[in-house]
């Protein structure tokens, strides 16, 4: 960044005669202490993130979303800055910004080695702004939107996961890598699986195959009784020709007179009340009269089961051995843990 500059390498530039003058004039502006912008004008995003980090204590990287947002991610307008510094760094005075310490900021590979300001690579960006978001929803759609633009793979998320360590929504954030690359469909079928049974409903058949107008498709789930079908989504498909060809497959399945539910893998896994409660009506809008749990008791069903140990050890083992997959043909990453 040409226009923004700490004070000092400004002087040796300048000399400090004449930088004050430029100041004290009003061609240049000092935005904050110890940083010197070389023009009088409003500072663009750039800018007001160089004068953040300019003003940080040494050492420190502008990380997670920003770091996301300078290296290309597009579709999240975030105008919080985001800061990474040395463990054990007090920050002095600095401008609005969120901090966050690390003892892992290696040049190479924590941070880029040349690229200004100085910041985190993607991937181990991408790993924190998910770990420090608060929803879930968000940190499926800041992972997917990520291997949608095509700005990281699946080695540099496993390896940046491994060198975090324990983190926040780490089995989401695996999750979402998977659903990402189309590999990920027992978990949400399984969760599925869990949810009709609950709800009491016969057995469906498991991709049923229908004939359209168009040719054969193939159904997740199929009630023939009820002729109602419900389709499970991954990620938002990548690929807007496998999304469009979803459309016209659902559609000429509509047409022949069957009923289409379609629910996202996210919700399946984690807004699984919605799931069972639009699942529930329309069977009984198809005809079907059997009992069902109350939205009490499902609810109560629902905690207890996610609490359940083995549960959550199958979703982590899941999750870890088809990672796994993604990473047989590169060195593995390294299984030491590092305070973040």
């Amino acid at each position: 960044m040409e226009t923004v500059l700490r004070a000092n390498e400004a002087n040796r530039r300048w000399g400090r005669g004449k930088v004050r003058h430029l100041i004290d004039t009003g061609h240049w502006q000092r935005p904050w202490p110890r940083v010197v912008v070389t023009h009088n004008g409003p500072l663009s995003r750039l800018e007001t993130i160089a004068v953040a980090w300019l003003a940080a204590p040494p050492g420190s990287v502008v990380s997670g979303l920003t770091a996301l947002e300078l290296d290309g991610l597009t579709g999240f307008d975030d105008t919080r800055i985001f800061l990474t510094l040395p463990q054990g760094r007090r920050p002095t005075a600095l401008p609005p910004t969120e901090l966050h310490w690390s003892t892992c900021l290696e040049p190479g590979v924590d941070v880029h080695l040349v690229r200004e300001p100085r910041r985190t690579t993607f991937a181990r960006s991408l790993v924190d702004a998910a770990s420090w978001s608060t929803h879930q929803r968000r940190v499926r759609v800041l992972v997917i939107a990520a291997f949608q633009q095509g700005l990281v793979n699946a080695d540099a998320v496993t390896e940046a996961l491994a060198r975090r360590g324990t983190c926040r929504h780490r089995a989401l954030i695996i999750e979402s890598v998977l659903d990402a690359l189309g590999g990920i469909q027992s978990l949400p079928e399984r969760d599925f699986t869990w949810i009709w049974r609950v709800l009491g409903l016969p057995r469906p058949a498991r991709q049923q195959r229908v004939k359209g107008a168009d040719g054969r498709y193939y159904l997740d789930v199929y009630w023939r009784e009820l002729d109602l079908a419900v389709e499970i989504h991954g990620a938002p498909h990548r690929a807007v020709e496998r999304w469009d060809a979803d459309v016209v497959r659902g559609n000429e399945v509509a047409i022949t007179g069957s009923r289409v539910l379609v629910f996202t893998s996210f919700a399946i896994r984690h807004d699984r009340a919605v799931v069972a409660d639009q699942l529930l009506r329309m069977a009984r809008h198809c005809g079907w009269t059997g009992r069902a749990p109350t939205r009490d008791e499902f609810l109560t069903l629902d905690a207890l089961e996610r609490h359940s140990a083995a549960w959550l050890e199958e979703v982590h083992e899941g999750c870890d051995s088809v990672v796994a997959i993604t990473t047989a043909e590169s060195h593995p990453p390294s299984r030491r843990r590092r305070r973040m």
